[in-house]
């Protein structure tokens, strides 16, 4: 590891919350086509997308690496993220801040004047800072409010949607986004409770509804991961991007995306792996060319390290997927 590795990673955690940025130096390396990163990298220019900005870690060791002509457009819908964005734009004018999600990622920067772009990174899921603070209601460790909305300044809380929404519906979304197996016995418990004020008091009813709980696991794990994926629209907006990401990365530019769990990843690996092979006719003899083209290269999967594990928890369940666009021009018929 080098001086500048060591350096960058003394000064990550820069609010009350700390957050170790997981895939760091990999993420970074990988938009910008590097095998690794050293001081002697050489400085690029263009136009990069940081699409989930969060307190900043692989935006600031990013820009590091771009030269002085080049420009770095931050998004999240996070108001306490875009607050540490706006101080970090305050002090490198290369830095654009959007606070929007990244599902919107095309019209925001049109609206900046930007229709191609030469990297986009993102890393998907819940921060640390957001985990841990309890107000946020993220997580059923703390008790706060159940919120769980990346956006705190518009939309529905999850304590709100509870009040009114039916238990057959609870419990076809804790099946489906948080893949829980019990999930009609934990609705029926949860539509019970007289109030929905604590997150403290919502794992403790999901807990005792489990019949049976995984080793290491908190009972409750499946369930919150399920109502914070559904009040955030997380997969649709995983998915527009994705779809968006084609026509906006610049020929040979990168995609680097950090998925936390299965749903994420999944959409992620069938994404990059549909339009890195195309798609031929039945008949694969016929002399015609492919119905769909090839958009992206062979996609790559990388693991953080034994090293990262074990002195960042959190990171244990990371997957990075990356691919480079190549130069075939995008056509909507095709896809």
């Amino acid at each position: 590891m080098t001086d500048v590795q060591t350096s960058e990673q003394k000064n990550l955690s820069k609010s009350e919350f700390s957050h170790d940025t997981v895939l760091l130096y990999e993420t970074v390396a990988a938009v910008l086509g590097e095998k690794s990163l050293d001081a002697d990298t050489e400085k690029k220019g263009g136009i990069f997308v940081d699409a989930t900005f969060g307190r900043g870690g692989h935006s600031k060791l990013l820009l590091e690496y771009l030269s002085d002509e080049a420009t770095l457009f931050v998004f999240d819908k996070d108001p306490e993220a875009i607050a540490v964005a706006n101080a970090l734009t305050a002090s490198d004018k290369r830095v654009q801040v959007i606070h929007d999600s990244f599902a919107n990622i095309t019209a925001c920067l049109n609206a900046k004047g930007v229709s191609q772009v030469d990297g986009i990174m993102a890393d998907l899921g819940v921060s640390s800072p957001q985990l841990d603070d309890g107000s946020r209601g993220f997580s059923f460790m703390r008790d706060g409010a159940i919120d769980m909305r990346m956006d705190t300044s518009r939309g529905q809380s999850v304590g709100e949607w509870l009040e009114t929404v039916d238990e057959e519906t609870l419990a076809n979304v804790l099946y489906d986004f948080g893949e829980e197996r019990h999930s009609r016995r934990i609705a029926r418990a949860i539509k019970q409770m007289e109030r929905y004020t604590s997150t403290l008091e919502l794992a403790e009813v999901i807990k005792q509804a489990h019949p049976k709980w995984q080793k290491g696991k908190h009972p409750a794990t499946q369930s919150f991961q399920a109502m914070r994926i559904f009040i955030n629209n997380e997969l649709g907006d995983i998915d527009s991007f994705l779809q968006q990401s084609l026509p906006l990365l610049a020929p040979k530019a990168n995609l680097a995306v950090i998925s936390f769990h299965s749903l994420e990843d999944r959409r992620i690996k069938q994404f990059l792996q549909r339009h890195s092979r195309g798609q031929y006719p039945e008949d694969e003899h016929l002399p015609m060319p492919p119905v769909r083209p090839r958009y992206f290269s062979k996609p790559k999967r990388i693991a953080p390290s034994k090293a990262e594990v074990a002195v960042n928890n959190r990171s244990r369940s990371a997957w990075l997927r990356v691919a480079t666009r190549t130069d075939t021009p995008y056509n909507t018929d095709t896809i």
